[in-house]
């Protein structure tokens, strides 16, 4: 068979677990959806006060692209968990027995969630228009598109490191360790220029920083400049060089 549909038929397989299930992807929506519930009317009151980083206009234009990225790192970091109980219970054994590509056995579940977090983010952009969100069409497109990227580049990581640890145990703290800091450094609720410079310097060091920056660009209807271009290359590095890590290891790892 060939890889495309190895990919495919694992895709489908991953997709009907889901929407047997689909209780995981209602939960992984409210989160973001509360925050934009009863954070945003804060945001909207502090926005008008001429502080740096927040938009004249619409404060709801800077939030939501940043709660899109926090639906990504939460949505997308956690799917490791899927992959350990699919070794646990044996999946992942009978896989390795059947002409199924091996590295089909990765691309088909990162397809399953990127399609999930397109579609919670579809959800969260229609709530933030009700709220009075106003972007343009090509700002939330590349507003998605980027949050396709995110969900390839934590879903593999996440899938890579359960793949390696096979345990809850281990993977739950690791991933809080390193998705919680992330979170507060990117910028997600509040503009990280009203941090001292140390803090703001620790910032750029976190690639999710630019990718939120170039986001919110796009949202404003800024699409050719440096933070755009900053945020695309940062976006396309993550993810080459998380599915080359992931790749690596399912190949090995189911060999």
């Amino acid at each position: 068979m060939s890889f495309a549909r190895d990919t495919l038929l694992i895709f489908r397989r991953q997709l009907r677990l889901s929407l047997r299930n689909p209780a995981w992807v209602i939960i992984g929506l409210v989160q973001p959806v509360l925050y934009l519930l009863f954070f945003g009317p804060l945001l909207t009151r502090i926005a008008g006060g001429g502080i740096p980083g927040f938009p004249n206009g619409n404060a709801y234009s800077f939030f939501v692209p940043g709660l899109l990225v926090q639906l990504g790192l939460f949505g997308a970091a956690f799917v490791g968990f899927t992959v350990i109980a699919d070794w646990r219970v044996g999946v992942i054994e009978r896989l390795r027995v059947t002409p199924v590509s091996r590295l089909a056995i990765l691309t088909g579940r990162l397809m399953r969630d990127v399609l999930t977090l397109l579609v919670q983010a579809i959800v969260l952009v229609i709530a933030g228009l009700a709220f009075g969100m106003r972007a343009p069409v090509a700002g939330v497109l590349i507003g998605l598109g980027f949050v396709a990227v995110v969900a390839i580049s934590l879903a593999a990581v996440s899938y890579t490191v359960g793949l390696l640890t096979k345990s809850e145990d281990v993977l739950a703290p690791m991933l809080n360790m390193v998705v919680v800091p992330l979170m507060l450094l990117s910028g997600i609720m509040l503009p990280m220029t009203l941090g001292p410079g140390w803090l703001q310097g620790i910032a750029r060091a976190t690639p999710f920083r630019y990718i939120i920056d170039a986001m919110r660009e796009g949202y404003a209807g800024h699409y050719a400049n440096t933070i755009m271009l900053e945020g695309v290359l940062v976006s396309a590095g993550l993810a080459a060089l998380c599915l080359w890590v992931a790749s690596r290891v399912f190949v090995r790892e189911n060999a």
